[in-house]
């Protein structure tokens, strides 16, 4: 079998073994999210018009092949967290009066919150109402789990936000809950839909927790090391915006006191029209160690990911979950 250093990962090459059954789930998906009210169908044009790369439905499809067989369970499955993965989006551009998403008007830009809010609570309802019309109940307590997840990672984060506060524990209960929950759902839900083994399920949401707490730890050091034009965000954003992570939070855990109250100190004033101070934060975090620990934890976590799945039967979609392992810490966007 090739091996992943001896080649080269790309989203295409992890697609491949269910390519066919992503296109067949995007046509599903579209005919799912028509509608006879005319603000509401414009509306959800405009969000499939905006749709990423879609990894959520391509995780729970990858999960499924590589479980037992891709299905229209599925289908259903992977529409669930999507819808669920969308109205989360709409709802937090509206909470950060966010004026655009991948370089397009925001839907609340384009016409306003309260619009924006309605059509994140219909896209939530409609993932609901088709997997309770199938008699998925497994999905929806799956996914009920994660949104009480992600809920209360995001209010840590705001209480810790404001205090500056935050140490290593607590900003991995953060990342645990507000990214690697619906990650995790994503590979259990798919598994669900594939088998009725208990344990091949339970491999599944593990590999998901840990392939999302990878996908968060490279994600916040691209604050640290990234290029605003690969990322689409400024470089120093969340220093910014007061978020204290991984890199950061080991930096000051590892430098003398008095570096790390000054940098604090910095942090609290704010910095949002000047580079200088972004620059000295970010500066400091190197030279502490906070890149090269939380790019070794994000590696642990990959290997971790890739175990929790190791005994499951050898297939072109294992691999291609392992491959997106790899993909996830090593991207640069």
């Amino acid at each position: 079998m090739t091996t992943t250093e001896s080649r080269s990962i790309s989203l295409d090459t992890i697609t491949a073994p269910v390519a066919d059954d992503l296109a067949a789930f995007r046509k599903y998906f579209r005919a799912e999210l028509r509608s006879d009210n005319l603000l509401l169908d414009t509306a959800l044009r405009y969000v499939l018009r905006r749709k990423g790369k879609q990894i959520r439905p391509l995780l729970v499809l990858l999960s499924a092949a590589a479980s037992g067989g891709v299905s229209h369970r599925s289908y259903i499955g992977a529409a669930l967290v999507e819808l669920l993965h969308t109205a989360t989006l709409l709802h937090d551009d509206v909470v950060d009066e966010a004026e655009a998403r991948r370089g397009l008007p925001s839907l609340n830009a384009v016409w306003n919150n309260k619009t924006a809010v309605l059509v994140g609570d219909y896209l939530l309802a409609h993932g609901l109402r088709i997997s309770n019309e199938n008699g998925e109940y497994r999905f929806l307590a799956i996914t009920s789990l994660a949104v009480q997840r992600m809920s209360k990672g995001e209010l840590l984060q705001t209480k810790k936000t404001r205090k500056l506060d935050i140490n290593e524990e607590e900003y991995y209960r953060i990342i645990s809950d507000k990214t690697a929950s619906l990650i995790a759902s994503c590979c259990e839900i798919g598994a669900v839909s594939a088998t009725e083994d208990e344990a091949i399920r339970r491999a599944f949401g593990e590999f998901g927790e840990q392939l999302g707490l990878a996908f968060q730890i490279r994600d916040d050091l691209f604050d640290y090391v990234g290029s605003s034009n690969a990322i689409g965000k400024p470089i120093g954003n969340d220093i910014k915006e007061r978020k204290l992570t991984l890199p950061l939070i080991y930096a000051l855990r590892s430098a003398p006191r008095s570096e790390s109250r000054q940098i604090l100190r910095m942090i609290r004033k704010g910095m949002r029209d000047d580079s200088g101070p972004v620059d000295e934060v970010i500066s400091f975090v190197a030279a502490h160690g906070g890149i090269e620990y939380a790019s070794r934890r994000a590696e642990e976590h990959r290997t971790k990911a890739v175990e929790a799945i190791a005994t499951v039967p050898p297939s072109p979609a294992r691999d291609a979950l392992h491959d997106l392992a790899s993909f996830v810490i090593s991207r640069a966007t």
